[in-house]
């Protein structure tokens, strides 16, 4: 009998706006499911549209919200369709923590970033995203960064996003080993429509990346 790896790197899937992606993504075992609120973004979706597709989300699957310096009162507004939250702009440690839902910050990775003192920042956080930088733009780059800027001591779990595609996600959970993967573009057809055949070799590589 194959032996299962000792670790796991946990899955998510960001971007929804679709039922049928929604279920397709819980079928391959996926551990968390994006939903982003930000209007500005090719995947957004209102708070509506975010009742629905949560309710097709089975337990033991975590449903997160994505929010871009938006106002208190939508976020509450979407607490009871999520699990938890990801901060993906400039929201200081204090207005991420006033929720009562687990919460996770998202950091880009500019030149100058100090992601020990981030870490120490955002220390009530259960984790750090770290993104690819492009100036104005909160997130979904679709560009990678160089993953050896990541310290192997971080005081926060990492979620690695940014890139990532069926084609790199092996290097980088051997490169990285991350707790997390976070994927949007890189199983879509198009902005905001999941393709299934991508979804599944993304999920597929990453088990493989796990048992080597």
């Amino acid at each position: 009998m194959n032996e299962l790896p000792l670790t796991r790197t946990r899955i998510k899937f960001c971007g929804f706006t679709r039922a049928e992606d929604v279920d397709r993504a819980v079928a391959l075992g996926v551990d968390a499911l994006g939903f982003v609120i930000w209007s500005k973004s090719a995947r957004s979706v209102d708070v509506e549209q975010l009742a629905a597709l949560s309710a097709r989300v089975p337990a033991f699957v975590t449903r997160v919200g994505l929010f871009v310096d938006q106002p208190a009162e939508l976020i509450e507004r979407c607490l009871p369709y999520l699990d938890m939250l990801q901060f993906h702009g400039n929201e200081p440690p204090d207005d991420c923590q006033r929720f009562a839902l687990p919460w996770m910050k998202a950091l880009r990775m500019r030149d100058e970033i100090d992601l020990a003192h981030e870490a120490e920042r955002y220390h009530q956080a259960q984790a750090l995203l770290l993104d690819a930088y492009r100036p104005g733009t909160p997130g979904g780059t679709g560009e990678t960064f160089d993953w050896s800027r990541i310290p192997a001591n971080l005081a926060k779990p990492v979620i690695l996003a940014g890139g990532l595609s069926a084609d790199n996600i092996a290097d980088a959970v051997r490169q990285v080993a991350p707790y997390a993967v976070d994927v949007s573009g890189g199983i879509e057809a198009s902005h905001g429509c999941k393709d299934a055949n991508k979804m599944a070799s993304f999920v597929r590589h990453v088990a493989l990346a796990d048992a080597r």
